[in-house]
């Protein structure tokens, strides 16, 4: 089938963004290392699984999959004085050779039987030290790659493809799992970022992110213009989003949802195997029905653009909670794959939703400085999650630790509509005098 026969395959509202030749070779590139990390969001749990002493399997997958996020909030704060000037393109480049290399090195590892907990976690954690400017740089790059009234429907492709990616890679790990180790999935995730690596390289604007040394320079002057530089560089993105409340409670919104989020992502593995006594085949199972909901889900963000954001939001942070709830009451399998499903159909449009509110209300000159101080912060959240998600599984068990990650995140959702609403009535209330 040709590129022409595709797009017409497409709705509408997507064929626009394959005139753009930056797009059309990125997107397949963003795809394989997507891909590659869905098989990772079974490989990298398993294998903790694997090589995690007796009695601590719990603790070692918290610290696995809090390796594989949060030190990227560290190198959003600490490495801004020498990536703040560089181009969207070279950042996802940097970002997805550092990765390509390091969890290059876990099947290596493996293989010579070297593979020791403390490394692995500390491959892992190295490999996500650039996350926060690499996924800054992916975004940045679509804004400038497509026109903004184009935006939406990019950031909803992108977002969909990646949870197309998490319908494929599960699923293709689960089965794969039962033939190699894990440790060689994460060598594929691997080769993943070097594909993306070589695309996002080869790219007219890579070099200098909007296509030429003229333009980059400019576009330097402006961010020197817009604010304060140094070693704060992360800080004044989030100094800068704290003037703008409605970025600002989307951005804490959003971190509370992933930290809630954090538990669960430890109790499903050990659900699997310890509750259902099920093989990686089925966990690959649940990650593929929510990645298929959500790429239903993330192309309906099209038709969302009419409604409000903030009712949207919520409702979305509501309704994947309570498809989380069954768990905890004991439901079968089958129902709670359903559950999981729904979940990720509710969930799909959160992504895009989110990234074209910040990519609209920021200046152009600092889109890249304040998704990544963006990216930092949510960092922390989903990682930080994982990590408590051990010592919640110990005291609770898995079925229960997923239970109550849904009732607090619907609890959040009734917060959050608290206090949107008594915002409002702030606005509206006349001042005195």
């Amino acid at each position: 089938m040709t590129p022409a026969q595709t797009t017409r395959l497409l709705p509408q509202t997507y064929r626009p963004l394959f005139a753009h030749a930056d797009f059309r070779r990125l997107l397949p590139a963003l795809a394989a290392s997507d891909v590659g990390d869905g098989m990772s969001m079974v490989a990298v749990a398993w294998l903790a699984i694997e090589i995690a002493p007796p009695g601590q399997s719990g603790m070692l997958l918290g610290a696995a999959l809090a390796a594989y996020a949060l030190p990227g909030a560290a190198g959003a704060l600490l490495l801004g004085r020498w990536l703040r000037r560089l181009p969207a393109g070279r950042l996802l480049v940097a970002d997805s050779r550092i990765r390509a290399v390091l969890l290059g090195c876990v099947p290596l590892a493996w293989a010579a039987g070297a593979l020791h907990p403390v490394l692995y976690v500390a491959l892992l954690a190295g490999s996500s030290v650039l996350h926060a400017w690499g996924n800054a740089g992916r975004y940045s790059l679509i804004a400038q790659i497509v026109p903004p009234d184009q935006r939406l429907a990019a950031n909803a492709l992108v977002s969909s493809s990646a949870s197309a990616s998490i319908v494929v890679g599960p699923a293709l790990a689960g089965f794969l799992a039962a033939v190699i180790s894990p440790a060689w999935l994460i060598g594929l995730d691997a080769l993943s970022f070097a594909v993306l690596a070589v695309r996002a390289g080869r790219l007219r604007g890579a070099s200098t992110g909007t296509g030429g040394k003229k333009k980059e320079k400019e576009r330097e002057e402006a961010q020197d213009a817009a604010g304060p530089v140094g070693a704060g560089r992360s800080a004044a993105g989030l100094h800068r989003l704290r003037k703008q409340p409605e970025l600002l409670g989307v951005l804490a919104l959003t971190w509370f949802f992933n930290f809630l989020y954090g538990p669960a992502e430890v109790a499903l593995p050990l659900h699997v195997t310890d509750d259902l006594h099920a093989g990686a085949g089925l966990l690959g199972l649940y990650w593929a029905l929510f990645g298929a909901g959500a790429v239903l889900g993330g192309l309906a963000a099209g038709a969302l653009r009419r409604f409000p954001l903030w009712p949207v939001t919520l409702g979305i942070v509501a309704g994947w909670g309570l498809t989380l709830v069954p768990f905890g009451l004991g439901a079968s399998a089958p129902v709670t794959l359903a559950c999981f499903t729904l979940g990720g159909l509710i969930y799909g449009p959160f992504t895009a939703l989110s990234y074209t509110l910040f990519q609209e209300r920021t200046p152009a000159a600092w889109l890249t400085t304040v998704l990544a101080a963006r990216s930092a912060a949510l960092l922390t959240a989903g990682p930080v999650g994982t990590a408590l998600g051990g010592p919640l599984i110990a005291l609770l068990g898995p079925r229960q630790v997923l239970a109550a990650s849904g009732i607090a995140t619907v609890v959040l959702a009734a917060i959050g509509a608290a206090v949107r609403v008594w915002g409002m009535r702030g606005v509206r209330a006349p001042s005195p005098g």
